[in-house]
């Protein structure tokens, strides 16, 4: 009886060290329903491994921020390195980065600052008293968990999720991610404020707080999801453009080749005739590019390729290698639905690739460009392949990957300076180069 006296005297009694180790498994707890949220609003695909991750790295840094920093500062330290973290681990964008630190913060807060007050009217407690008297700690954070967990399988059953597309241009980037900073500022220091004078302040301030704090995350979450419809429809029109372009050329090729149809059997016919096997022959060779050339076109399908973001990407390299009058070769057989890599990354190396490509290309005499897309299954493997024919034979494989280096005139030669930096913050992709006395070959290789 001696011993359970104790522990309730220790659990009953003011003591903001022994609340504080007292309350360090909840640490873990706190950071998998910060897990939970982003994984079943933001539809965040990651491994086990990485939420094993995420969530060790993260406990570890909370609980030495918890003892060596003080509040509210440690709270701060959490939120930058809860950034760093889904940067760098789950390899998401900025704007995403963000909003998987901003969304489990505010969810915490909104819960925590709804049930404080309740909370402290029922039990006649100060803010301060439940910081640091270890039982009454403990009964808030259990509510305020509960709640949440409750929230998170009410959001996972009604499929709640916020559809979320990385394809923004520069200008809408910026715009979202200072809007996204500047209201998480502003967030954290109203919710700071409530916290502290919550044992003050009348319960309809509080509330008229929630409410507010509330209704500004949820137009915020409402007008981004707007811009996101918004851009989207913008690249689906944008992809319709193109196809009707691609379309319109389609049927021009099959006009031309209704129109000669019987020119073309005519020929054929002088040929066999004649008995002019290698006539035939040069004339077959002509007759087949030309239905290589219209073939490459009907690849060029929105349906196939389909995300609008790299098929308009396509198309405009495809536009920019035939005023070249390079041709290109496209095979395709892929799903960008399950590409293993960023989007946004993924395009900014496909388009430097093919720009060097096309370049290289349109100095030579066969200009020529051949891309393959595929997803090699038995071996968990998506590969790129782009190559091209090239006029200097004598290139650095090595060498051209150097920041300034370049074969290009009037060029900054930074272009695969930053495919390899990409590469670098991507460990599952590699890019293999060689070459031969016929083409120069770049091959992206994705893991999974």
């Amino acid at each position: 009886m001696e011993i359970l006296s104790s522990i309730w005297n220790i659990m009953t009694t003011e003591n903001e060290m022994v609340t504080k180790i007292i309350t360090i498994p909840t640490i873990p707890i706190e950071i998998w329903l910060s897990f939970l949220i982003i994984k079943n609003i933001l539809k965040v695909d990651t491994s086990k491994g990485q939420g094993y991750c995420y969530i060790i790295s993260l406990s570890i840094i909370s609980l030495l921020t918890k003892f060596f920093i003080p509040e509210p500062f440690n709270s701060f330290v959490n939120y930058i390195v809860m950034f760093i973290i889904v940067k760098l681990l789950l390899k998401h964008s900025i704007i995403k980065s963000v909003l998987c630190t901003i969304l489990p913060t505010i969810f915490f807060a909104l819960i925590g600052t709804l049930i404080l007050k309740p909370f402290l009217t029922i039990f006649k407690l100060s803010y301060s008293e439940v910081e640091i008297i270890p039982i009454y700690r403990l009964m808030y954070l259990s509510i305020m968990y509960m709640t949440i967990g409750l929230s998170i399988l009410i959001i996972k059953s009604k499929a709640l999720m916020l559809n979320f597309n990385e394809d923004f241009n520069k200008e809408n980037k910026k715009v979202i991610i200072f809007n996204l900073s500047l209201g998480f500022f502003t967030l954290a220091v109203q919710l700071t404020i409530t916290v502290f004078y919550t044992d003050i302040l009348p319960s309809y301030i509080i509330f008229l707080s929630f409410v507010s704090l509330f209704a500004y995350f949820f137009i915020s979450i409402y007008s981004l999801t707007r811009t996101m419809k918004l851009q989207i429809t913008t690249t689906n029109l944008e992809s319709a453009e193109n196809y009707n372009e691609t379309l319109s050329y389609l049927y021009d090729n099959v006009k031309a080749f209704q129109h000669d149809f019987n020119n073309m059997i005519f020929i054929i016919g002088g040929y066999i005739e004649a008995n002019d096997t290698e006539g035939l022959k040069k004339y077959y060779k002509n007759l087949e590019k030309d239905s290589e050339r219209v073939n490459n076109v009907a690849l060029l399908n929105p349906k196939l390729i389909n995300n609008s973001g790299i098929y308009n990407l396509l198309m405009s390299k495809y536009k920019k290698a035939n005023s070249e009058k390079v041709e290109i070769k496209l095979e395709f057989f892929f799903d960008f639905e399950k590409l293993k890599m960023p989007i946004y990354e993924f395009s900014r190396i496909l388009g430097i690739l093919l720009d060097n490509a096309i370049e290289a290309a349109k100095e030579t005499e066969e200009k020529q460009v051949n891309i393959l897309f595929r997803d090699s299954t038995r071996n968990n493997t998506q590969i790129i392949s782009i190559e091209n024919s090239y006029k200097n034979k004598d290139v650095d494989t090595n060498k051209i990957f150097e920041k300034g280096e370049t074969q290009k005139q009037n060029h900054m030669g930074m272009g695969l300076w930053e495919v390899k930096q990409i590469l670098n913050r991507n460990n599952n992709v590699n890019l293999i180069t060689k070459k031969d006395e016929k083409f120069f070959k770049q091959t992206i290789e994705i893991y999974y």
